[in-house]
């Protein structure tokens, strides 16, 4: 149900905002985004795991938190990131 470690390190390079960058807000919201993906996919098959449900809705609150302060730090970068994932519609 997790990332890969190479889809990981693409996101990484992909969203990075420098060079080395992991922990940017658009690294972080790139990876909880691919992980929601994935779960997301799961709960069409498995309807019934709750538990893994509860995981989804904090992985979604967290990633929730990550957009609002990067749309309070920089505007601009908040409407390229959604552009780009796709979240919003």
């Amino acid at each position: 149900m997790s990332i890969t470690v190479e889809d990981k390190q693409r996101l990484m390079k992909e969203y990075a905002t420098k060079d080395g960058d992991t922990g940017s807000p658009e690294v972080q919201v790139a990876i909880l985004s691919s992980r929601i993906a994935t779960l997301t996919e799961h709960f069409k098959e498995h309807t019934k795991d709750n538990h893994g449900r509860r995981g989804l809705l904090k992985m979604v609150a967290q990633r929730r938190k990550l957009l609002d302060y990067l749309k309070g730090k920089d505007e601009a970068r908040y409407q390229d990131l959604i552009k780009r994932l796709g979240i919003r519609r």
